[in-house]
């Protein structure tokens, strides 16, 4: 099998990986996480707790989520169906890419996955109807220690498609600015991130 391509993104602990696509008259076949590409680059494998699976109409925002670190949560994202513009947003503070995002669009054509490790923030709109993502987390689901950023945040002027008529949760409307977030200690610490990182590798 070909190699997977991987790309660091400007926003450090995010990478995006593109996976070799091969059809034929059946139709495809592709593989679109790795393990070995994986931890190859980070240092580490992805210990999967949990899989998660969303379908969306054309315009739904989801996000911007995040966990508390330790332990965090850790997201490999990638587009079984439809397509959409995965967005990553450092919210750590004191990283050196803080209120920094980098969109990727994410499609069932090329089959790009996204990695977000612990501490950073993810979101992204469906371009399509019946989108479908596909998350694979390292921890699994622990409301008290999840947190949002509202994705409308004038501040952060995240790319969303002009034109388009964006649909969001109640939960994800009415959530904080980053600078609201931050006032009110709901951020990541960025050596506390490091912290877990360097755990992360050492356990191999």
């Amino acid at each position: 099998m070909d190699r997977m391509k991987v790309h660091e993104l400007s926003v450090a602990g995010a990478y995006e990986f593109t996976p070799p696509v091969f059809p034929d008259h059946r139709g495809l076949f592709t593989a679109p996480f790795q393990g070995a590409a994986f931890a190859e680059v980070l240092g580490h494998p992805l210990r999967v707790a949990q899989t998660n699976h969303s379908v969306s109409r054309r315009g739904t925002v989801r996000g911007v989520h995040f966990a508390d670190v330790p332990p965090g949560q850790a997201k490999y994202v990638y587009c079984p169906r439809g397509a959409l513009l995965d967005v990553v947003l450092d919210v750590r503070v004191g990283s050196p890419t803080f209120g920094r995002w980098e969109a990727v669009r994410l499609d069932a054509v090329d089959y790009r996955a996204v990695y977000l490790a612990e501490g950073l923030g993810h979101a992204f709109v469906a371009l399509e109807d019946d989108t479908v993502m596909s998350y694979l987390c390292s921890t699994g689901y622990h409301p008290a220690a999840e947190h949002g950023v509202n994705p409308l945040d004038p501040a952060l002027d995240l790319p969303w498609p002009p034109g388009l008529e964006l649909i969001l949760s109640d939960k994800d409307r009415d959530a904080p600015t980053l600078a609201e977030a931050r006032e009110a200690g709901l951020l990541p610490d960025y050596q506390a991130c490091l912290a877990r990182y360097a755990e992360l590798r050492a356990a191999g």
